[in-house]
């Protein structure tokens, strides 16, 4: 399968899942190192798959496994906190928009990898739809009507796109570190380590009481809990992505995968806009020629990337 198919499919499923994260930290889980440990542990049920696909890989790529995951939970947490701190779409795509760009940059310094023109022009295309995304007023943000139906009060705080701009770091850190480890191992073994390296790392949650307290709550009768259940759902729908976001990443360019991401932005707007026609009331959406031209600017720009990606 095409890599740009898997990735795809990835952004589609984190997509949705974002819409709740924002959601889930503030009314659930309202500490983000716990609602990291519970996605990470959740991460960590592959090790099921372990007497399959788990293959000692020496103790050189042992350590890079494990270092990967553990890059992946501070990345993690440093988005939740993000979160927390600020306002959904705006943490979002500032996320999304800096990882694409992080994660070149290291390509080319470290990797020596090189683009095609036409990469270069879907590369830039792609991060121009983001930038037009980022701009959208932020009453206008699909987020943050979902939200707003909700009845979600946004607690904005301080240091919220310090922390942003460091989960992009860490997430294209990430990125580059296992699409290396990649290159020496099957895709399964390599992603079961890391994610139990993942898992071992967010114990140190758990040092806290507080975060501890929170975090075993979770735990209690989540079949009889709804908000519980919710997590468990939207931790699905996110590992889903993950694990197809990783193995785009496994088949093609780490960067190529990263500068997608402008996709999921495509994909919200969409959503939106098709909401917005079949049931208006849903999202209290009100037509304006102006936001309907630019939203149709982004999704326009975002698609011309990923022509220019194709061919």
């Amino acid at each position: 399968m095409s890599w740009i198919l898997v990735a795809l499919l990835a952004y589609l499923f984190l997509a949705i899942a974002n819409l709740f994260d924002k959601f889930l930290v503030d009314n659930v889980l309202p500490s983000s190192k716990a609602y990291a440990f519970v996605a990470c542990f959740f991460g960590g049920i592959v090790i099921l798959g372990a007497p399959w696909f788990l293959q000692w890989p020496g103790f050189y790529w042992l350590m890079i496994n494990l270092l990967s995951g553990a890059i992946f939970a501070v990345a993690l947490w440093l988005l939740y906190e993000a979160l927390r701190r600020g306002e959904a779409s705006q943490t979002l795509v500032f996320v999304g928009g800096l990882t694409p760009i992080f994660s070149i940059t290291f390509s080319v310094l470290f990797f020596k990898e090189q683009f095609s023109a036409l990469e270069w022009v879907g590369i830039i295309t792609l991060l121009l739809g983001i930038f037009i995304v980022a701009i959208l007023p932020k009453q206008r943000h699909f987020l943050t009507r979902v939200l707003n139906k909700l009845k979600l009060t946004q607690d904005i705080k301080t240091g919220s796109l310090v922390f942003a701009l460091g989960s992009a770091f860490f997430y294209s850190t990430y990125f580059l570190l296992t699409k290396y480890a990649y290159s020496e191992q099957t895709f399964a073994s390599a992603f079961i380590w890391n994610r139990v390296g993942a898992a071992l790392f967010v114990l140190i949650f758990l040092i806290k009481a507080s975060d501890r307290k929170i975090i075993f709550n979770t735990f209690k009768n989540p079949k009889k809990n709804k908000n519980g259940m919710l997590v468990i759902l939207n931790q699905d729908l996110g590992s889903a992505g993950f694990i197809l976001q990783n193995y785009a990443i496994f088949l093609g360019s780490v960067a190529l995968v990263n500068a997608l991401q402008g996709v999921q932005y495509a994909f919200l707007l969409v959503i939106s806009s098709v909401l917005a026609v079949l049931s208006p009331k849903l999202l209290k959406e009100t037509f304006s020629w102006r936001i309907f031209l630019q939203k149709s600017l982004a999704v326009i720009v975002i698609a011309m990337g990923l022509y220019f990606i194709l061919i």
